[in-house]
């Protein structure tokens, strides 16, 4: 059973780890069918189409929970959000085929509402993002497993937009490479000529490509 969830603002200091026991702790308590896992220390079987950063809010996180036997959505959602946090209910849930490829290789992208909590600091950098985007590259420092690198992020950007004290943001998001929202500001704010102030990171959609090769929802492929 594929669903989607919310990590809400009240719980954006919470890790991926605690999201994830939460959850098997509210399949537990639900009474679903769930499987679990063959050997020495069973576990559920549940997996995550992709951690959330510590700090940041999801508006539409997506699981898959494999079950014993056949669960209307209906049936699944009402269980599950009798069991799980408030702040953490399921929007909405869908019955997925054993063909069906795993949530976490379908993710190619993300939107992400960035909120620069300084008006002046968003001021400029939404004024700068027409001449940033101009550039052939935007090089931002990431860390790796064997330190900081520079690596060019100007090919992760498929779309960059602002509105007052916001920045809305589409970047490549897959198991290999991604643009992180703090690479973006900290390249945006270096390029405007302001410090960086804190944000609030929202993470809008999970996106995956449809058959013609368009970003599109992934709830929705």
């Amino acid at each position: 059973m594929m669903a989607v969830f919310e990590k809400s603002e009240r719980l954006r200091h919470i890790g991926h780890l605690d999201i994830m026991r939460s959850t098997q702790r509210a399949l537990r308590r639900s009474g679903l069918p769930v499987s679990y896992s063959k050997g020495f220390n069973p576990h559920i079987l549940i997996t995550f189409a992709s951690a959330l950063s510590t700090g940041a809010v999801g508006k539409n996180e997506m699981m898959d929970v494999t079950l014993d036997s056949d669960v209307t959505p209906e049936s699944f959602l009402s269980a599950m959000n009798a069991a799980m946090p408030p702040d953490m209910q399921l929007k909405s849930a869908k019955a997925l085929d054993d063909k069906h490829p795993a949530l976490m290789a379908m993710v190619q992208a993300a939107e992400y509402d960035l909120k620069l909590l300084d008006k002046e600091v968003a001021a400029k950098c939404v004024a700068a993002i027409p001449a940033f985007l101009e550039q052939e590259s935007i090089m931002a420092m990431r860390k790796t497993k064997s330190g900081i690198k520079e690596c060019d992020i100007r090919p992760l950007l498929f779309g960059l937009k602002g509105e007052g004290e916001h920045i809305y943001a589409t970047m490549t998001l897959t198991e290999h490479m991604s643009c992180k929202p703090d690479m973006l500001v900290k390249a945006l704010c270096d390029f405007a000529g302001c410090e960086v102030p804190r944000v609030l990171v929202t993470r809008n959609r999970l996106l995956g490509h449809n058959e013609a090769g368009e970003l599109t929802p992934l709830e929705l492929l």
